[in-house]
């Protein structure tokens, strides 16, 4: 599957957009909307030149390929376009090895649907403490996985 509109507008609203390299919540170096890694598979640094907003949708693209393969790899069960991009979005932020390891995933495989939504909410931590940028972006992604 690919991902659609709902997880690319997901994504672009709570990431948003930025030239040069910052420290995410978490303090991983990112750049453009939310990419950790450059065109060349290399890691973002605090030293990465800026980019321009054409540079970050490319970056954004190329993480979605991985987003993409990783969910079809590890969800065993048929999924809907909703749930794919509510999927989508939620491992673009907290990563498929994350996801791979998760009772939503579990839940999902299990054909546990209404569960794995449920697992959403959980996931509101960075670093620690509660993030109410990721209490929101959960209940979207939610709401897409359950359309």
């Amino acid at each position: 599957m690919k991902a659609g509109k709902d997880a690319l507008d997901c994504i672009a609203t709570f990431e948003g957009f930025r030239s040069a390299p910052y420290l995410d919540p978490i303090g991983i170096p990112t750049i453009g909307y939310g990419s950790t890694w450059d065109a060349n598979g290399d890691r973002i640094t605090m030293d990465h030149p800026d980019i321009t907003e054409d540079e970050g949708r490319q970056l954004m693209a190329q993480e979605l390929l991985h987003v993409e393969r990783s969910i079809g790899r590890l969800a065993g069960v048929p999924l809907t376009q909703g749930q794919f991009d509510g999927l989508v979005s939620f491992v673009y932020n907290v990563g498929s090895g994350s996801f791979q390891r998760s009772t939503m995933r579990m839940k999902l495989n299990r054909g546990d649907y209404d569960g794995a939504a449920d697992e959403f909410p959980k996931w509101r931590k960075a670093g620690g403490r509660v993030l109410p940028g990721l209490v929101k972006r959960r209940v979207v992604e939610r709401r897409i996985f359950m359309q």
